[in-house]
């Protein structure tokens, strides 16, 4: 019997992870899945409930699970609190306890979405590309880092990038047996020609390319260069690895090529244990508890889970063609209707779904 822990979060976090639930019970009832549930707490709500972001009773549970479900954190009646005490915390503290260095976000435009891109469609129709992401180092993790006063009253503040080569090495081992399993191109992002941690980067994946992967092709990006590409020409992308700081932006910038980041989902992964799987949306305090939050990128990341932990890929392929279908039928949340569509809530976007795994 498989595991699974839900961290519902903050903000719309309960609400999506609500409907992704609803959806993993239909694959229960009618497809034979035996999976045990357990919830916890995370962020926020872990802070009210057991005054830290994480708490030791729920690093333990995502230990025992098989694969770990969460839905957002933050929010701005945390804003005030130390870095080290804020929502976000628990859950660096969560991939960081269960190891997880690999951050996969897959871009694909529904052709039912073309309309909600900010791009014109001709540049993103049949958009398909994934970015992989280091999680668990870099600018992020490192130290030394804080806040000072200088004796001249002023304040300095101060963060460090830092990566090992052990570390960019197994990235980028990911990264390549990702590109093949896709269409043998990596496109690795760095700023090599100011930062000495990304010139690592970059000598590292061209040593790892040409030892044990010669068969893909790999190409280099300075990140600005990529952002700009990502707008221009994205579909001249397949597979993308960057480091935490880069990965993080840039992944964000590629869910509007999506039409919205309600449409992304991810995973992240280590080398066999526990994964989490989550939405790259934020918690969006401002629509929180109203019901219009857009669930598709959280049960996509369902479908992640079923994938990757579960082995199950006969059930993440039927969650990924019922959310085609529901979307093919015009059933669009707030965020991804256009002009003339009326838009339906986060609730009946996931019974759509729901049905159509049955």
């Amino acid at each position: 019997m498989k595991r699974i822990l839900i961290l519902p979060g903050d903000g719309i976090g309960a609400e999506v992870c609500s409907g992704a639930e609803r959806v993993l019970e239909a694959l229960i009832e009618e497809h034979g899945l035996e999976v045990e549930v357990e919830h916890g707490l995370i962020g926020g709500a872990s802070i009210e409930a057991c005054g830290a972001p994480l708490s030791e009773a729920a690093l333990r549970a995502a230990h025992r699970a098989d694969a770990v479900l969460l839905g957002a954190v933050g929010g701005p009646q945390w804003d005030d609190l130390p870095l080290d005490q804020r929502p976000e915390k628990g859950l660096l503290q969560l991939r960081s306890g269960l190891d997880l260095f690999a951050n996969l976000r897959p871009a694909t435009v529904f052709p039912e979405l073309i309309g909600a891109s900010s791009l014109r469609p001709e540049f993103i129709e049949g958009l398909n590309l994934l970015i992989v992401r280091e999680l668990a180092g870099g600018i992020y993790f490192g130290e030394p880092r804080g806040l000072q006063t200088d004796a001249d009253g002023g304040r300095t503040a101060f963060n460090t990038c830092r990566y090992s080569e052990a570390e960019i090495e197994r990235i980028a081992r990911f990264a390549f047996a990702a590109a093949r399993r896709r269409s043998g191109r990596l496109c690795s992002i760095d700023k090599a020609n100011v930062l000495e941690v990304t010139r690592l980067w970059r000598e590292v994946f061209t040593r790892i390319g040409a030892e044990e992967f010669p068969d893909i092709e790999l190409s280099h990006l300075y990140v600005d260069n990529a952002a700009m590409q990502l707008v221009s020409n994205p579909k001249q992308f397949d597979v993308i690895a960057a480091d935490n700081l880069f990965g993080d932006i840039l992944s964000d910038q590629a869910a509007e090529l999506t039409g919205s980041l309600g449409m992304l989902p991810s995973a992240s992964l280590n080398d066999g244990s526990a994964a989490l799987y989550e939405p790259c949306h934020g918690s969006a305090p401002d629509i929180a508890g109203t019901d219009s939050a857009n669930p598709l990128a959280m049960i996509l990341s369902l479908g992640l889970l079923l994938r990757y932990s579960l082995d199950r890929a006969d059930l993440a392929d039927r969650i990924d063609r019922a959310v085609a279908a529901t979307l093919a039928e015009g059933i669009r949340t707030r965020d991804i209707a256009v002009a003339g569509e009326t838009p339906v809530g986060c609730t009946e976007m996931a019974e759509h779904v729901r049905e159509r795994c049955r």
